[in-house]
Parts: C-alpha cells; structure tokens; sequence
C-alpha cells in the first residue's frame, strides 16, 4: 500500500498534464509508453529511477505544481524522468519520483488523480502510434436518414512513420496501367511471370515471360478487346484460377480504362449470373474448364454479356450453344488474331477512375460490389513501400512470389501490384492445393501470403514430422525451439537469437518452404498465437499478420517483424490510414476504457468508392468519411491492434444477455481437440449449443487409450462418449478462461466432416456463414436443444 501512494504522486502530476496538447517528442520523453489506469506498466521503469532530480526538472516541477501547465513544463519533467531513467546501475528509491515537489523546494503535492479519468483519453500511446484527434462523443445519422445515434470514439490515432503527414503518391503514377507501364521499361528483361511446364501429366519446371513479353501480349489483347466495340467504362469479367492469363487480361482492362470484375473461382453459377447482370458485364475472359458454367447463366446473362474468350479451347458443343444465344465465343488464340493490325489509343485515367469492382463472398445476401479507384490501390502500394522501407525489407526486382491465393480478392490482386511495382517474379501455382509445397520447393519463393487454414496444414504436418522423428531428434528440435523463443522475447532479432540453430537445425524447415523464404504474411482470418509463435522461430523468416477488407483495398495494419509482442495482433495501421475505435454498448465494448476496445474505423484513401449501384449499403458503413469495419478491435500497449469479435454476430439468449459468438469461438477454438467449431444461441433458449468438427488424432487416441473402438472416424464422432469427452475439454477451456453461465456450452453434435464452401459454410476467405450454417444444421440444433433440455 505504502509504494502505491509513492506511486500516485507521478501519476497525478501525468493526469494532470494531460490537458496540454503532447506531440511525439512528448511521448519519447515520458518514456513509460502507454499509461494504464491501473498504474502498468510505468510501476517497472520507476523502479530504476535514480537519485537526484536536475534543476531544468525542478523548474518544471514547480510551474506544474503551481497550476501552470504549458506543454514546455510538461516536457522539462517528462525528459528529467527520462534522463534518470537512462542512469543504468543506479539502484533507485521508488518513493524519489513522488517527493519530487519537496525535492525541488515545493511544499504543495501534485495534484489528485481524478477518479472518473481513463487511460484512453491520454495523448500518449504505444511507440508505433500518434495521435492526432482526441476522444470525443459523436451524434450520427444512420443509413435510414432519420434516426441519429451517439457514440464514444476513441482518439485518432495513425502510424508514427506518418506523423508529419502521408508519404505522397509516386509522381507519374496516375493508375494501375502506370506501375506496369513503368516496370515494363525499368524491368523489360526480368522474369515476370511464370507457369510449370506440364510433362507427361505431371507438373516440371517454371517457364517464365519477361516484362517486355508479357507488355506485348497486353497490347494484343487490348487490341481485340476494342475491336469487340468494348469501350473505355465497360465492365470485362475474369473468371478462373490464378494463371498468365489472369493478370494478362487484368492489365488490358487497366490499359483501356475497362472496370475489372473478378469472379471467385469458387463461386457457384447462382452467384456468377447475379454479378454478370448486376455489373452488366459485357465481356469475360474465363478458364477453359469454367466457360460451361458461364454458358448455365443465360438466357439471363444475355442482355449484358456478349463475348466470352476461353483461356483455353472452346469445344464444338459450346460453340454451338453460344450460337443459340447470340454469343460471341473464341478461344485464347482466336481471340488474339482479332486485334491484328489493329492500334487503339490508351485513354486518359485518372487517381479517381474506377480500377476493378470486386464482389465480395458475404456472409449474408447477394454479393456486394466494392468499386475501387486507382488512387485506393496506389496508397495502398505507397504505404506498404514507406512500412518496408523503415525495416528495410522493401521488396525489390529479386522477390520471388507463388500467386495461389484468388486474384479475385483483394489481398492477392494488391500484393502482385506490389511486387509489379518493383519488378519482382511471380509464379502460379498449378492448381492443385494437395501439391502447393511442391510448387514452394519449385519455385522457391522469398514472399509468401497465406491464409490461417494453410498455415495451419504448415504447422501441423511440421509437428507431427517432429513428433515421429524419434526421441533424440525430437528432443533436441524442442531444446532448439525453446532456446531461440527464449532469446527471441528478450528482443532478439529472430536471425540473431540462434544462428548456429538455425544452420543446423531450422536451415532444414526453410529448405522444405524452398530455402529462400524472407517473408510470409497471413491475412483473411485471425491465426492462432500458438501457430504464428511456432512458424516465426522455426521457419527462419519474418511471419506477421496483416488485416484489412476489400472495402479498405486490403492492408490496413501489418504486425511489424521481430516485434514478438505482437504475435495474435495485426500490429499497427499502415502510414496510409487514420484509426479510431468506436464504443459498442450492447456489446459491452468501451472505446474509452482502461483497455480501448470498440469497432474499428479506419478513414483513408485507400477507401473504397462505395458499393455499385448500392448507396444504401454505403451510407450505412461510410460515416462523415470514416469506415465502419464491422470489425471489434482493442488496442494493445505498443499500438498494435487485436481482432477480438464481429460486431453483428451477436445473438440474445431468451434470458436477455447478449452474446459475443466470435469471441467465444475463438476462446473454444484453443481446445486441442477440436479443429473447428460453429456456436448458436436461440433467442428462445438460455444456453448455447455447438457443431465441433473434432481433430481426428486427438479423438482417435483417446477412444484408444479409453478401449473404444469404431470402425470409421464418422461412427467415432457419433459415440455418445466421444461426445461427452469433447464437451467437457470445451468446458474445461471456458473455465480457465472465466466465461460466464450462459457462455458455456451445453450440447455438442461432431461433424466428422470439415466446415467447406462446397456446403455454403465457408466463404472463399473460410469466414463462417451463419445463415448456410444454421440451415445445414437445423436438425441437428433441435436435436440438441431437445437432449440438453
């Protein structure tokens, strides 16, 4: 109690001077970061506060203790903590920094902290943030046009890299034709992009295009698209998988001023027709196995669509059926020779034009087109560039990049106009997830993107190596791990904290991922701490989350490398973008509390223009230009954000308590028997129920070391003591960590069957859609309802 009040004095005088307008040299000089109400983490750095306080220190003292608290006053007590602070050896007495006023001939304390402050309304926040707006209350006009709600939000914060302004756009870069454009002479000779050679029906070599080959077939292409009566405005569809041609057909559209409509390649015919007539699609260059499912949507489709251009052949039966309808239809080579001879001029683009409209999955409805302009993804590039540049890790000519992700999300597309940008290789894999570490090993890429669920494949088909490499082996990988972790949270680079390690231990992790490896970042979805922690030591590269929407053009934070604190964050925003969170009462979210958690908000030019032909949708996620994600976030300390829920997937049980149901799935999620759970909650029921789909070897072990048998894994999931054993780990983890009553679950079904997008559960980005979900398994809840009654 007695080093409590100690501690007191430094913090009044800190609450108190937080009235006064703080710039970043201010939150160098107090030194202690983020100032929590509950006196963290500042308690450590008093304690080596050394003796005697410098005179400059007590002139500040006196005017602050006086009542008169200018910013300079402030500074000159800030830096004379600072300066003891750096006093290294020196053992301090804790009680020194509170006697400060008598030191310095004050008999007057410092101030009293007033109870009703918090800690999100200071000036100061993590080392990788600025703030440049305060906290305020805010009366907004929701979508309907008539009502109007108040909300807290947080201050404003953006990356420090910023803090003097964003980095402005490359001069000469008006649109995305202008990067190609640009690398295509800065770059002519450099391997560009890249396919495997297929021999004997097996997958060999890269075979690469130069910048130089790849800029004319672009220009042949465009050619022909104008010689279809396409004009600039129009909307030109790309359906299939990653490949050449893909991006080929994406740079004409850029080159000719077309809107780019990218279709999932996982999307169903229903989805593909709807956004062929909603974005009044006129032409569409489609994978060769994928044209039959473009010809299923007419008659319908028709009015909008009248050329399609297989990447392939076009066999006689489609041919023939797209003469029923009136439908232009050539093959790739065809196609080609319709430009010949022909010159169309490029028209004039703007940063405002609109690039691409990129239909997002959703989990609820038709999709959605977000219309996105060229200055959206040339911000995005520029503050990337400035984030990499600081840690010099910029990408250059050298980068190599497997492109598998959909180029038809926005994570994929963006990356690419990145590693375009600087001349970079990329190389496609050759469709088959099955074999995508072959395609690693081939390629030996040293960028690698990635979402959680093959991160995850990575990680477990790692552990399990591990696991059965014998004991010696095994026990001498986990001494290594340990070891380089441990010298990693001391704040060792990751290829300082074990180079000897590394070489002869972890070299043989990087050699299976291709051996060049630098970077691989995860997006889409939240990776597990356990996951990003294991993949960050062992595979000798940097491994960070990134987070971001189609609606912010992809990035908008990226966790920074060998910061290993921010493992399960995405780390700070991007030097592109202003933050704030936003309260969220019903969800018990706070933007002003101790610990700042709210609805992330993010304004910026890299924003989307807007949904097509959907301005209702618009008004209601753009408020007075700031981006409502949809997103729940919380600051961390260092100013990196964490993903905790999804503001609308709540649901009220009939007892009236709400539920977060993300964050509950995250929390269930750490049970290492499940590898994927879906929670519901009926708002005339009092408890939850779940669907798990249980890890298959931690299940069969257990009926193992527990003599039950079965003859499949399907009838193991249906033993009514599996299921027991699997509800009571999944109570076990609600109890470490302190869910409330109704928070737990009552009654399980296990799916032997993975969550998939083949049954609508997934979207393309494996986000839960709730809607498919509760109808696949409507039954199946009832059921459990009934038995947990």
């Amino acid at each position: 109690m007695a080093r409590l009040v100690t501690l007191l004095g430094l913090f009044a005088l800190l609450a108190a001077a937080t009235v006064v307008c703080v710039t970043d040299d201010d939150v160098e000089a107090l030194s202690c970061g983020y100032v929590s109400s509950q006196l963290n983490p500042c308690v450590g750095y008093i304690t080596n506060l050394a003796n005697k306080p410098s005179s400059a220190c007590c002139n500040g003292v006196k005017k602050v203790s006086n009542g008169a608290r200018t910013k300079k006053d402030l500074i000159a007590v800030c830096n004379c903590i600072k300066a003891e602070l750096r006093k290294l050896g020196k053992k301090s007495n804790a009680s020194r920094i509170a006697n400060l006023p008598h030191q310095c001939g004050v008999s007057r304390n410092f101030p009293p902290i007033d109870p009703h402050y918090n800690c999100a309304r200071w000036k100061i926040m993590g080392k990788f943030i600025v703030e440049i707006e305060e906290a305020k209350e805010i009366e907004v006009q929701k979508g309907d046009g008539k009502t109007r709600e108040c909300y807290s939000r947080g201050p404003v914060y953006r990356s420090s890299l910023a803090k003097d302004g964003f980095k402005p756009l490359a001069p000469g870069l008006d649109c995305c034709w202008d990067i190609f454009f640009k690398s295509a002479k800065d770059y002519a000779g450099n391997r560009m992009l890249g396919e495997r050679e297929m021999v004997n029906g097996k997958a060999g070599k890269y075979v690469w295009m130069t910048y130089k080959e790849v800029f004319d077939l672009v220009s042949k292409v465009g050619n022909s698209i104008r010689s279809c009566g396409v004009t600039p405005g129009d909307k030109c569809g790309i359906y299939g998988a990653n490949c050449t041609k893909w991006v080929v057909s994406m740079q004409a559209c850029n080159a000719h001023g077309l809107y780019c409509v990218p279709l999932y390649d996982t999307l169903g015919a229903g989805a593909i027709e709807y956004i062929i007539c909603h974005a009044e699609v006129s032409i569409a260059f489609v994978e060769e196995t994928k044209v039959s499912e473009v010809l299923k949507t007419f008659p319908s489709s028709g009015k909008y669509l009248k050329t399609v251009v297989s990447f392939g052949r076009v066999s006689r039966e489609q041919q023939e059926v797209s003469m029923n309808f009136g439908l232009k239809i050539f093959s790739w080579d065809e196609f080609l020779l319709l430009g010949q001879g022909q010159q169309f001029d490029l028209p004039a683009k703007k940063k405002t034009d609109i690039c691409t409209i990129m239909y997002t999955s959703g989990t609820t409805g038709d999709p959605k087109g977000v219309m996105i302009s060229n200055e959206a993804i040339l911000s995005i590039i520029s503050g990337v560039d400035h984030q990499l540049e600081s840690i010099s890790e910029e990408f250059s000519e050298k980068d190599v990049y497997l492109s598998y992700l959909p180029l038809a999300h926005i994570f994929d597309r963006v990356v690419e106009e990145l590693l375009i940008n600087r001349g970079a290789s990329i190389g496609f894999w050759h469709k088959d997830v099955k074999q995508l570490l072959d395609d690693i090993k081939e390629l030996k890429p040293t960028v690698f993107c990635s979402v959680p669920r093959v991160l995850d494949r990575i990680y477990s088909g790692l552990t399990e190596k591990v696991s059965s490499s014998g004991l010696l082996k095994s026990t001498l990988f986990n001494v290594a791990y340990s070891y380089k972790l441990r010298n990693m949270s001391k704040g060792y680079k990751h290829s300082e904290a074990a180079p000897r390690l590394d070489k002869i231990i972890f070299s043989k992790v990087k050699e299976g991922l291709g051996g060049n490896i630098r970077l691989i970042l995860s997006g889409a979805a939240p990776l597990s701490s356990t996951v990003e922690t294991y993949l960050r030591v062992v595979t000798c590269a940097h491994v960070v989350q990134g987070y971001g929407l189609t609606e912010t053009c992809a990035g908008s934070f990226v966790a920074r490398p060998d910061e290993l604190s921010m493992v399960g964050t995405v780390g700070p925003p991007l030097p592109i973008v202003d933050v704030c969170l936003e309260s969220v009462p019903e969800m018990g979210y706070d933007a002003l509390a101790s610990t700042p958690r709210g609805e992330i908000c993010i304004r910026g030019k890299c924003l989307f223009s807007g949904y097509y032909k959907r301005e209702d949708l618009t008004k209601e996620v753009m408020v007075d230009g700031w981006f409502h994600t949809g997103d729940i976030g919380e600051w961390q300390p260092d100013g990196s954000m964490k993903i905790i829920d999804r503001k609308k997937n709540i649901f009220k049980l009939s007892q009236g308590e709400y539920v977060a149901v993300e964050n509950l799935e995250n929390i269930y999620g750490l049970a290492t028997c499940i590898d994927s759970i879906w929670v519901y909650g009926s708002s005339y029921e009092s408890f939850l129920v779940a669907v798990v789909n249980p890890n298959a070897e931690v299940l069969e072990s257990w009926a193992e070391e527990n003599g039950i048998t079965a003859e499949t894994f399907d009838a193991l999931c249906e033993n009514p003591m599996a299921k027991d054993y699997i509800l009571k780990e999944l109570t076990k983890i609600g109890k470490e960590k302190q869910l409330k009553g109704f928070e737990f679950i009552k009654a399980v079904h296990l799916d032997a069957t993975p969550f998939d997008m083949e049954r609508d559960l997934l979207t393309p980005t494996y986000k839960k859609k709730r809607a498919p979900f509760l109808k696949h398994y409507k039954h199946m809840v009832e059921e459990l309802y009934k038995s947990a009654r």
